[in-house]
């Protein structure tokens, strides 16, 4: 087994591959429990049309979701719209946590005693980890660092007053709540990266996960299919898309029930050699590791294979791609309609997979609809274990071919 990477969280809150975690009632992997009480954070701060339409969001989500309780980070002004807006029964499953809309690499947003890496020294950790993620290739001739580097040593590591460095630390402060356990998940419509760095350093990631995917359902002629990576990791590596494709069929299995799932790799065409040099070298080893309850690799496949939906239950690309796919087929859809199908839409997010805990994303255009079945998603996730049972099939896994 690869060792466990638990990112920058002190040692009482970190939690290991399979550990359901305590929000999550105890519930073994898999199992199927009766509603009860999900305690969801709630970024007010992410998103284009923050807080407002985050505000709307929440007020949807809680009205119809009577064991549903929101912890609502972010300034004291958007809380208190949503608090104004409830019933006295209503308000009573409202709490609120302030974060500053200031720079977030200079702000303790949650007091944490027993912290045993500082804020800021978080903030650096990202910083590096952005860099190796997203901007390996931009290095000067003769220069082993990146712009970013360069940029940040001009500056003394310090990032420039932006809405960007101010969102963060929203859903920053909405993650350390799940990792303290105040709440059993998080929700932001804030910036992508703030997003699952926040979330990879507060909550840790899965052994074997160096960069946590996006996964969104999209609806297909034949039912539905999961697309991952839909923005987190726009330049995997093979080993990463190896490593989404065992998530996405675990996923698939553990949520929507998908047993046997047909994982997929999403290329310019299904000949042998088809696509650049990364969709060239996957197929052998996608096609050589194994895949978890049951799940197959059934090869390569092409964009109109993810709206017709016969071919793949599951379809694994990178989050430049993905991204790209998921927001053109949402606009279609929007304007002509999805595939014929008599199931319900799936909600317009996405859940990160690979960290300690429940994590959904939202676009940042999404309006309030959107957010209130965020919400929603962020609930039906943590009452099934989701995280759980897709761990517990991940390690399973692991341990039955080492």
């Amino acid at each position: 087994m690869t060792r466990p990477n638990y990112g920058r969280v002190a040692p009482g809150l970190r939690r290991t591959i399979g550990d359901p975690a305590r929000a999550q009632d105890g519930l073994s992997a898999g199992s199927v429990p009766e509603p009860c009480t999900a305690r969801i954070a709630v970024d007010l701060l992410g998103g284009d049309h923050a807080p407002a339409v985050v505000v709307d969001g929440a007020l949807r989500a809680c009205q119809a979701d009577p064991a549903l309780h929101l912890l609502l980070v972010g300034t004291v002004e958007a809380a208190g719209a949503v608090l104004a807006a409830l019933g006295p029964a209503e308000r009573e499953r409202v709490s609120t946590m302030a974060a500053p809309a200031e720079r977030a690499d200079l702000v303790r947003a949650v007091p944490l005693a027993e912290q045993a890496v500082p804020l800021v020294e978080q903030e650096a950790l990202a910083r590096r980890e952005r860099i190796a993620w997203e901007s390996r290739d931009r290095a000067a001739p003769g220069d082993s660092r990146s712009e970013h580097d360069r940029r940040e040593v001009a500056t003394g590591g310090r990032r420039p007053r932006s809405a960007e460095g101010w969102v963060e630390s929203g859903v920053r402060t909405a993650v350390l709540a799940v990792a303290q356990g105040l709440a059993d998940g998080v929700v932001s419509a804030g910036n992508t990266g703030a997003t699952v760095t926040s979330a990879a350093l507060g909550l840790g990631r899965w052994p074997g996960v160096r960069r946590p995917p996006l996964a969104a359902v999209l609806p297909t002629a034949a039912g539905r299919l999961v697309l991952l990576d839909v923005g987190s990791s726009v330049d995997p590596d093979v080993a990463t898309l190896a490593m989404h494709a065992r998530l996405g069929a675990a996923y698939a299995m553990s949520v929507h029930g998908i047993a046997a799932a047909r994982v997929g790799l999403l290329t310019i065409g299904t000949e042998s050699g088809k696509g650049d040099k990364l969709r060239r070298a996957a197929p052998a080893v996608l096609a050589a590791q194994h895949l978890p309850a049951g799940a197959r690799f059934i090869g390569l496949v092409e964009g109109h294979d993810v709206v017709l939906g016969a071919a793949a239950d599951v379809v694994v690309t990178d989050g430049f791609t993905g991204n790209v796919l998921l927001k053109g087929l949402e606009t279609s859809y929007a304007l002509v309609g999805p595939p014929p199908h008599p199931s319900e839409a799936p909600p317009r997010a996405a859940i990160l997979l690979g960290v300690g805990g429940t994590v959904v994303v939202c676009h940042g255009a999404a309006d309030a609809n959107d957010l209130a079945a965020g919400i929603a998603l962020a609930a039906h996730l943590h009452r099934h274990a989701a995280v759980a049972a897709i761990a517990g099939l991940i390690s399973q896994n692991e341990v039955s071919h080492e």
